[in-house]
């Protein structure tokens, strides 16, 4: 599995990153472009720990067993719920939702695994720094793709 704190699953990710535009359209869900990088921006900051993050109450039990789906190496799955407080409705900036996203990518990739190691996902739980790596490059790939990228 890919992680965001490796030269190579950082570098590919910005490299998709730039591929994207405003006319970008999605092959499944809801969000536009914009709102899926808002939505990546929002994700982003649970393990910078940019934003408070507890453990949601069915998260408690449902969470330990399927855990692995953060960081295995299977795709997740395109209906796979949103965090409540991560979902986007309104419309985005597209070019400011971007060089956010690059920037927290930036210095997530500069901290390393150590500044998110036991950080708590608000339905998997606490994870480690390697597997908060591999989870952010899976979450951004899954949207990547989602976008055509």
């Amino acid at each position: 599995m890919k992680t965001i704190f490796e030269k190579d699953g950082f570098s590919e990710v910005l490299e998709r990153l730039d591929r994207l535009s405003p006319q970008s359209q999605a092959k499944w869900g809801s969000m536009n472009v914009a709102q899926m990088l808002a939505h990546c921006n929002a994700f982003q900051d649970i393990p910078m720990q940019k934003t408070q993050s507890e453990l949601d109450f069915i998260g408690r039990f449902v969470g330990p067993f399927i855990r692995p789906m953060m960081y295995n190496d299977k795709p997740l799955p395109h209906d796979l719920s949103t965090i409540a407080s991560i979902k986007m409705t309104d419309e985005k900036n597209f070019d400011v939702e971007k060089i956010t996203l690059k920037s927290k990518l930036q210095e997530f990739y500069e901290a390393g695994p150590n500044s998110c190691d036991g950080v708590i996902h608000p339905f998997f739980g606490k994870l480690t720094g390697e597997q908060w790596g591999k989870g952010v490059y899976k979450h951004l790939d899954h949207h990547f793709q989602q976008f055509g990228v």
